[in-house]
């Protein structure tokens, strides 16, 4: 844990740029990522490969030039744009004498400053365990200690056979309390499904203005702000569409390229409000140059949550930096709305988005007639107290024939019942 660096301390940020590939990192993102979590960049060091080296990454020659760097800077700390293997960060470390950071370290950095939730910290918690897990690795002379003894832990044990064991033995703790979470959050969704509200998840790339549309939307207070990962944690609120009825927007964590896996797994549970969405509104910063990269990223993300058959509303957000562009809503020949244009700063195409969101939702409603009899009264009042019931008409044997507009999935289950 301590290589992950302090609020404010001189950094040299190290990036290598690979030819086009799963190597290829973006070094504004990379700088971007590197402010937010409060760095001072003292230099930036480039260089050109076409494979990483086993020693250091990258070749001897530039190793011994950031070395140059990090005296003549006092730099406290280097971060690499890639991530590195625990024996690389290790040589770094002898060789440049002072710590060595990658890209899937910075990014868990980021999220430990920015997790608020007590889910949302374990989370965080349990992916910094797993990345530290495999950066124990023998060589320092206080691994090589015995401890224990008879009655205690047997014979002896390592130093490094202690961490690895007190590491064990404290992601077991934190997987079972995130279970314990994760059984409230499915009873909670099981309630929204028993209730027949649909889930709206924003979904997007980091910075993509989401949490400032979901305040908009829902006249929430959840923390914004110009920087990567400034929402963590998962919030829901309820809103209400003039054409759907009451919807529950959930606001997610930002996606990124090369997402450690760890933190996918560590937020698997949050992030499953994605996968059970109904709809998703998948939000692109207009005027970013890789917003077509950057999308794609984002279904990569999606397609590892098994998300990627949920319907999707691209909207185009900060279009108030284009004059030229107008709020509409693009429909194509199928009648389905596909691109809505906006800016979540400027309340600009928030109606047509709302009316967007309710079409498509819509679209998977069906309109049947249900026959009730007497004795299923406490079935037709559930129906009223949803606010799906259309019209209704009484026969001449006291059987209600209701007529009902709801998601396909709930028709069949009242069409069991």
């Amino acid at each position: 844990m301590s290589n992950h660096p302090a609020s404010g301390e001189k950094v040299i940020l190290v990036h290598v740029d690979f030819p086009a590939g799963p190597m290829q990192e973006d070094l504004a993102e990379f700088c971007e990522l590197a402010n937010s979590a409060g760095a001072k960049i003292a230099t930036i060091i480039t260089t050109k490969k076409r494979a990483p080296e086993a020693k250091y990454f990258i070749g001897s020659g530039k190793a011994e030039e950031i070395r140059d760097a990090v005296i003549a800077h006092q730099a406290k700390l280097v971060i690499f744009n890639h991530s590195l293997s625990p024996a690389q960060e290790r040589n770094l470390n002898n060789l440049l004498r002072c710590r060595v950071l990658d890209r899937v370290g910075l990014i868990l950095d980021i999220f430990a400053q920015r997790a608020r939730s007590f889910e949302g910290q374990l989370q965080v918690e349990l992916a910094l365990l797993k990345h530290l897990s495999t950066r124990l690795i023998r060589g320092w002379t206080h691994l090589e200690r015995q401890r224990g003894g008879i009655g205690l832990r047997g014979p002896g044990e390592t130093q490094l056979e202690v961490d690895r064991r007190i590491i064990r033995t404290k992601m077991k703790t934190i997987n079972q309390r995130l279970a314990k979470i994760r059984k409230q959050r499915e009873q909670s969704r099981r309630a929204r499904q028993k209730a027949v509200i649909p889930t709206v998840a924003l979904v997007g790339y980091t910075n993509a203005g989401k949490s400032t549309l979901f305040n908009l939307l829902t006249g929430a207070n959840v923390y914004a702000a110009n920087q990567l990962f400034a929402t963590l944690d998962p919030t829901l609120r309820r809103i209400t569409s003039p054409q759907v009825g009451p919807i529950i927007l959930a606001d997610t964590v930002g996606f990124i390229r090369h997402l450690p896996p760890d933190l996918i797994a560590a937020f698997h549970a949050t992030l499953e409000e994605v996968s059970k969405a109904d709809l998703l509104l998948h939000l692109v910063d207009i005027h970013d140059e890789n917003k077509l990269f950057h999308a794609e990223q984002v279904n990569i993300v999606l397609q590892q949550l098994h998300a990627d058959h949920i319907p999707q509303l691209m909207v185009y957000n900060k279009i108030d930096l284009y004059p030229e562009l107008s709020p509409i809503a693009h429909t194509p020949i199928e009648k389905a709305v596909k691109k809505v244009f906006i800016s979540a700063t400027k309340n600009i195409g928030i109606e047509e988005l709302t009316i967007a969101i309710g079409s498509l939702l819509n679209c998977n409603m069906v309109e049947k007639t249900l026959v009730l009899r007497p004795k299923e009264a406490a079935l037709r009042a559930k129906l009223y107290q949803l606010g799906k019931v259309i019209a209704e008409q009484i026969d001449e044997q006291g059987n209600a024939h209701l007529t009902v507009r709801l998601p396909v999935h709930e028709m069949e289950k009242l069409r069991k019942q």
